[in-house]
């Protein structure tokens, strides 16, 4: 069982899982971008593409995700204006806005790396980021032909 009760994941799943999250980690690490999985010693507060592995057997979605953590004094001081009761603050807007821009990079470097990766559509995590697996993880017959235009 899972932390929330949920049946967990086997063993080999897990491990399959957590390779393709340090798949993710090198790709985005190739890029020169900060990136750890969730948990990781030594990482608490550290800015970067933050990477879950999901323990649970059943995935409503993907079974590896990103999001993209600010670095922890833009946290500290989006938690102190929420604190003091402030509610439309740049500093609580702020963490939200640099992970949706942060998005769309990080699923082009993982893309252009192989991985699948796509929006999250969960309302909870906008910013998130899904991981699938990598492009020759699928059949050849559907595998993308083309190359995507360098923008």
């Amino acid at each position: 069982m899972t932390e929330y009760g949920f049946d967990r994941a086997s063993d080999e799943a897990i491990i399959i899982r957590n390779n393709l999250a340090d798949r993710v980690i090198k790709a985005l690490k190739c890029a020169g971008l900060p990136a750890f999985h969730e948990g990781e010693e030594g990482v608490a507060g550290q800015g970067g593409a933050v990477i879950r592995v999901e323990p649970d057997a059943e995935t409503i979605s993907a079974a590896v995700s990103v999001g993209w953590r600010c670095d922890a004094s833009q946290i500290s001081a989006a938690l102190e204006d929420v604190t003091s009761g402030l509610t439309d603050t740049p500093n609580i807007h702020y963490p939200g806005r640099i992970g949706l821009r942060m998005q769309l990079p990080i699923i082009r470097i993982l893309l252009s790396s192989g991985i699948i990766a796509t929006p999250s559509d969960d309302d909870m995590n906008p910013d998130h980021i899904l991981v699938f697996g990598q492009m020759s993880d699928l059949p050849p017959g559907l595998r993308p032909s083309f190359v995507p235009p360098n923008n």
